[in-house]
């Protein structure tokens, strides 16, 4: 017998998953404001993964969730968990040199970096759905980031000189992250979600923590905003997490997590409020086409 939850969101499920994605989109608010008074991407990654990893390793103890490992595991968890240390590092990288709607929407990208990953690595024809949605994403993208530089007033020349970095920073993240998640998909697949979120946050919290040691060591903050902006972001992106591994489990929300893609539309509203960040109109449009294109991929009936 098929259940409720299986056929149509509750409630209930469905406001956690905006929760969520409100979380996220402000943990990339609070982000801009720790680097604009201080912290550097490394130390925030440092910050962001340890404690996260520290609270699922807390959950797989509550729960008694058995660490078992194969030999196939213990040989992908750690190239899983470098691909989402350079994820974290380049998105928090875009991040800073962005605006932070941008940024999330460039990275947004990365379902069609995976079908790319899936085609090149294990031989998978892209589904129709992805192909379909490609120009939809790639036109959006292209009116968000104004790539013609005409509603900045720059020109093509002077808008790529400002934008350039933090776009690239942001397609890296979103290659990485493709990447990363074949591999999951395909080589720690059945493995249990807690248990590889949990080896992949420490090992990029150990990575971010290296890093630093190339800087000269943590780089906190220099003023109280600051440490609202690193603490912030710890906390709504470790609570997100312990959220997505806890409650929606239990609210039956298989499938259904590409609601989470409005994650941009929160992030955009925030730094508006909180930032003073603004976009034209034209690339407001060019968001929304992003954001519907993968919502609409990931919703769709397989």
């Amino acid at each position: 017998m098929t259940t409720r939850s299986s056929t149509r969101l509750s409630t209930a499920a469905f406001a956690t998953l905006l929760l969520i994605a409100f979380m996220m989109g402000a943990n990339h608010v609070a982000a801009r404001i720790a680097f604009d008074h201080g912290v550097d991407v490394a130390t925030a990654v440092t910050f962001r993964s340890g404690v996260t990893a520290v609270v699922v390793g807390v959950l797989l103890l509550v729960y008694r969730v058995p660490l078992r490992l194969t030999a196939r595991h213990r040989k992908t968890l750690p190239l899983i968990g470098a691909l989402v240390a350079v994820q974290s590092l380049c998105l928090y990288a875009s991040v800073a040199r962005l605006p932070v709607a941008l940024a999330l929407l460039t990275f947004n990208t990365y379902p069609l970096w995976t079908a790319l990953w899936a085609r090149l690595l294990y031989r998978e024809r892209p589904e129709p759905a992805v192909l379909r949605a490609m120009p939809v994403i790639m036109l959006g993208l292209a009116l968000a980031l104004d790539v013609l530089g005409a509603a900045s007033g720059l020109g093509a020349g002077g808008h790529w000189r400002a934008i350039g970095s933090g776009v690239a920073f942001a397609m890296a993240a979103a290659a990485t992250f493709g990447l990363a998640l074949v591999l999951t998909q395909h080589e720690a697949g059945t493995l249990d979600g807690r248990v590889r979120t949990f080896t992949t946050m420490a090992i990029v919290g150990v990575l971010a923590f290296a890093g630093t040691a190339t800087q000269g060591g943590l780089h906190i903050p220099t003023a109280p905003a600051g440490w609202g902006g690193l603490l912030g972001l710890t906390f709504l992106y470790g609570t997100a997490f312990t959220i997505m591994f806890t409650v929606l489990p239990r609210l039956g929300v298989v499938g259904n997590s590409a609601i989470m893609n409005i994650e941009p539309i929160f992030a955009l509203v925030l730094a508006w409020a909180i930032l003073g960040q603004t976009v034209a109109a034209v690339q407001v449009v060019g968001g929304l086409l992003v954001v519907a294109a993968v919502m609409w991929l990931g919703l769709r009936k397989r």
